[in-house]
């Protein structure tokens, strides 16, 4: 019988979470030896227990799964990573593939899909589920600079100017403009409506 490949599973809902573990625990070649519920403990998890891969969701508490998928990217660049999403936005699988992951599905994928998944990405392949795939060209490429995601990211919590300016230590005016362009580049009137159209597109 081949080695096991070692999965750690990261994934801030329990329920989904045990599903997936239980889901790839029957197949014979898999083990999940790894569960974590943050984003922020993939990396010492990861450490721990030396999976072959991580699975890991894109929206989780401490940090994201593409953070972390670029955490993993620095510190333990022969793991191999699969960025599963509830989202099928095609700015995330740009995002996700520049942070060094591997593979890019979204959750409702049948299980033997993200079982084979696993085994390619092992083997060396990039697996990209093929609707997010087509949408991602047909949207072309993120028109943000990082420090205008940076700012509209923060202004999603309906921050003023000047409390934007004290938390990112930049002026009112810097501040200002930023948000103006923001706005500009993606043809909307207002922030509130620049932070939706971004995260609906997966660029924040």
């Amino acid at each position: 019988m081949s080695a096991q490949i070692k999965v750690l599973l990261a994934e801030d809902q329990s329920m989904v979470r045990e599903a997936l573990a239980a889901l790839l625990g029957l197949e014979p070649d898999i083990e999940v030896v790894a569960q974590v519920a943050r984003g922020d403990e993939v990396l010492e998890a990861a450490r721990a227990h030396g999976p072959d891969v991580a699975l890991l969701d894109i929206e989780m508490p401490g940090m994201t799964g593409i953070e972390a998928a670029a955490q993993l990217s620095d510190h333990l660049p022969a793991l191999k990573v699969v960025v599963l999403t509830t989202f099928g936005r095609p700015g995330y699988l740009r995002t996700a593939m520049e942070s060094g992951a591997h593979a890019f599905l979204v959750k409702d994928a049948p299980a033997a899909q993200l079982a084979e998944a696993v085994r390619k990405v092992l083997a060396g392949e990039r697996v990209i589920d093929p609707t997010l795939a087509a949408a991602a060209l047909a949207e072309g490429a993120n028109p943000l600079t990082d420090r205008e995601r940076e700012i509209l990211r923060a202004a999603a919590d309906g921050s003023t100017n000047a409390e934007l300016a004290a938390a990112l230590h930049l002026s009112q005016g810097t501040v200002r403009n930023y948000l103006s362009t923001a706005i500009q580049k993606l043809a909307v009137r207002n922030r509130a409506e620049a932070v939706r159209i971004a995260r609906e597109k997966g660029w924040l």
